[in-house]
Formats: C-alpha cells, structure tokens, sequence
C-alpha cells in the first residue's frame, strides 16, 4: 500500500525469490517497459541505483539487498500516452528542448534526476505525480539549475508545480521526450497518469 499519515512506509524483509536487480534508471524503465508490454506480473525489483533508489534513500553506503536488512517498498510507476502510443515510467517523464532552453514540462513520480531535487515535493507512494512546466531564457535557467541541487529553484514565478493524478499537455511541434533518462520518442500530446502501488522494490 501507499503511504499513510503517521504509519511507517516500507517493511523489512529479506531477498525474495526471483528478484530481479536493476542499477540504473535505464535497467529500471527496461524491467517495467518488458513486463508491462508482455502483460506479466512484475517481479520484485531489487534497487542498487537511479532515482527512484535515490528518493526512497538510497546511498553507496547502504546496499543491503543481501544483508537481511532490507526495506520492501510498494511505489507507484507513472502512464503516458505519447501521440496515441503508451509508456511507463518509473521516475519521470522530461519533454524538452536541447539545454532546457524555451518551454520544458516534467512529470515526477521521484524527488531526484540525477544530482537535482528536481521535484523536492514528489514522493513514489503517495499517488500524485508532480508536474512542473517552465519557459526559462537563458540566464534564468542557468539561476534555476544552480538552485536545483538543493530543490530551492521553486516557488519561481516562471516555474508551474502542482500535484495531479493525471494531465495533459501539448506542444505546439514534437518534442524530445525522455522516460527515466531514456530517450524514447519526439511528440506533441502527451497524457499522463499516476498507477498507485503498482511496483514493489527493495533496497
């Protein structure tokens, strides 16, 4: 289940059999992308990097897959219908230019990408997705990426955030779109939607 206020999110427990490890974004989206498009259960996803490792706390220092220590989390994986084609994503979806310059739309389902708290409200077990739509030039772009690392880059009169369930948005010519740091399609509609409890990991 998803978080609930004033319970304890995630449960220890150990190895389970048939897990399946992934170290990256990359592995990650992989994982969910063959499953997903096979209709099969997903298996539980032991999580050693990426994002999503990263926003439920993980560090180099605290691999505990194989320890008896680690933590069992039931997270939530996003939807995106691209130009009438469908996706996942397990940390976000990025529609951009090149160098964020002009109008660039996120949907997070994680706090981090890469070293930025890009989303510093979102959360994996909370069935929201956090969107955020900006249209920087360049020098307030360079201002927002500075503040980034720490999530300090909003409130910003120039950067949207808010909390959905699902939306949509569209450009007004294809844009590149990444899924978890993947770079999967250019498209002009995009519809998202947040899976609640649809993934169980570990780390």
């Amino acid at each position: 289940m998803g978080i609930t206020p004033g319970k304890d999110w995630g449960s220890r427990d150990s190895e389970p059999e048939g897990l399946v490890v992934a170290n990256s974004n990359q592995d990650l989206w992989n994982i969910l992308e063959k499953y997903r498009r096979s209709n099969e259960t997903i298996p539980v996803i032991g999580l050693t990097g990426g994002d999503l490792w990263r926003t439920l706390g993980g560090t180099s220092q605290n691999n505990r897959l194989s320890s008896g220590e680690a933590q069992l989390f039931t997270v939530d994986i996003g939807s995106a219908l691209l130009d009438g084609h469908i996706y996942w994503f397990a940390s976000h979806l990025i529609a951009r230019s090149p160098y964020w310059l002009g109008r660039s739309w996120v949907a997070a389902n994680v706090a981090h990408r890469k070293n930025w708290n890009i989303a510093p409200r979102a959360h994996p077990g909370d069935g929201l997705l956090d969107v955020l739509e900006s249209n920087l030039n360049f020098s307030n772009r360079l201002k927002a990426k500075s503040r980034m690392r720490a999530g300090a880059h909003v409130p910003h009169p120039d950067i949207s955030y808010r909390r959905v369930k699902s939306e949509q948005t569209n450009f007004s010519r294809k844009t590149d779109i990444w899924l978890d740091e993947v770079k999967m399609v250019k498209a002009k509609e995009i519809s998202v939607r947040i899976e609640p409890d649809a993934l169980r990991v570990m780390l």
